[in-house]
């Protein structure tokens, strides 16, 4: 490993108090081993949100279990009601696929349930910051107040951030951060990227309908399978000639199902994908779009439609200014070095529902081991992360906890 990485990895420019404490950087990684060994789906999250709970209490804070049951909110240092918080969000739930990792101690435990999104890395990177800055705080070294969201069900459309918003998380809050691991960069490094990070994603479910027939006559009955294909194919080419291309509005679809015979025309059909785009104002007006292009195509075949239309989240969109307050904290503490531009991902991201509401900005996180070889993606069951950009990650956020200026006005 090149002296530069090493460099990446052990923080030596670090310029701020609230460095992670050895003693602390090994509880951490215990904390996140023991949160991969026991995922839970969303609203599901009843053992980590105890966790969680009783670290901050011993840590002689107060958080708050949220009204769905699950997930929590903790304020360090007292809010004066008149300069805004910063709030660091975490999301703390699994995925529902299995853990496919060998040779590692913390594999998970519960069969069809993993991490496999790094959400464990958010969840202890946001805990570990509010156990540095509390700490600071009693020195009287914290300037604002900051506030820790620890929000359930990110991977369940629309997410668990509307549920977070509604029960007050953003009260008093003016600004918002979080980060999203990428296998893609290594870790000591961030990714940022002014303006959107990633897509906006909706579910789409349709259902057609007719009054099927004999194969040897699809000339006198709606032919369901012809009808379903033509929807397939032709709905995201006709959408593509309806919205600018640079929008990048796209429909993807990952089931279709119809019949049960050769010779039988089907009465029914189903088909069901994802929607996807780069474009806020775009994604807007998404549904009334997508709608009227199924229609147009299900009625030249005389098929019935049914749609369901489900809002998942729109993109994430970083604030500029937030953006670059986060690239000098990560500079005051690792050098300039530490910090790449990226892309815009396809990805959904529930960030995006706080981003509706007051300014933030979203830094991806290197989770890949300088030098490695290892090609990990997200949402995949072999996923795994280098533990040290947990300390990244606190690191990261305290930093930007000191160098906040908090002068934007808080939400309502």
């Amino acid at each position: 490993m090149s002296r530069e990485s090493e460099n990446r990895l052990s923080g030596e420019a670090a310029a701020l108090p609230g460095v992670l404490p050895d003693a602390l950087r090994e509880e951490l990684i215990a904390f996140r081993r023991d949160m991969h060994m026991h995922p839970e789906l969303g609203n599901q999250e009843f053992r980590v949100t105890a966790a969680l709970k009783n670290r901050l209490e011993k840590a002689g804070l107060r958080p708050r279990v949220l009204g769905t049951g699950t997930g929590l909110v903790c304020d360090i240092g007292e809010w004066d009601r008149v300069r805004p918080m910063l709030a660091l969000r975490a999301d703390i739930d699994a995925l529902p696929i299995p853990d496919t990792k060998t040779g590692v101690p913390y594999r998970s435990t519960v069969p069809d349930r993993a991490h496999a999104c790094g959400h464990d890395v958010h969840t202890t990177a946001v805990l570990g910051a509010g156990l540095v800055l509390a700490g600071l705080d009693r020195q009287g070294l914290l300037p604002n107040a900051v506030r820790l969201i620890f929000q359930p069900a990110e991977e369940v459309l629309p997410g668990g951030a509307p549920d977070a918003i509604a029960d007050g998380v953003l009260d008093g809050v003016g600004r918002i951060v979080a980060v999203h691991c990428d296998p893609r960069v290594d870790a000591g490094l961030i990714g940022l990227r002014p303006g959107p990070i990633t897509s906006a994603c909706d579910r789409l479910e349709i259902t057609l309908d007719g009054p099927g027939g004999h194969t040897a006559r699809p000339h006198l009955t709606t032919d369901m399978v012809t009808a379903a294909a033509k929807v397939a194919v032709e709905v995201p080419a006709l959408l593509a000639r309806r919205v600018d291309a640079r929008s990048g509005l796209a429909v993807t679809w990952g089931r279709i199902e119809s019949g049960h015979a050769c010779n039988v025309i089907p009465q029914h059909a189903e088909l069901s994908g994802t929607v996807r785009c780069l474009d806020l104002p775009a994604w807007r007006d998404a549904p009334d779009l997508v709608h009227a292009a199924i229609d147009e195509v299900a009625a030249l075949y005389q098929a019935k439609t049914q749609i369901n239309y489900v809002r998942g989240v729109p993109p994430v969109v970083n604030d500029p200014v937030i953006t670059e307050l986060l690239r000098a904290a990560q500079t005051a503490r690792r050098g300039s070095y530490a910090v790449e531009d990226t892309e815009q991902s396809l990805g959904g991201e529930d960030f995006s529902w706080y981003l509706e509401q007051v300014p933030g900005a979203m830094a991806r996180l290197g989770v890949r081991t300088p030098g490695s070889g290892a090609r990990y993606d997200l949402h995949r069951g072999d996923f795994d992360v280098d533990e040290r950009a947990i300390q990244v990650g606190v690191e990261l956020f305290t930093a930007t906890a000191l160098l906040d200026a908090g002068a934007t006005t808080p939400s309502a």
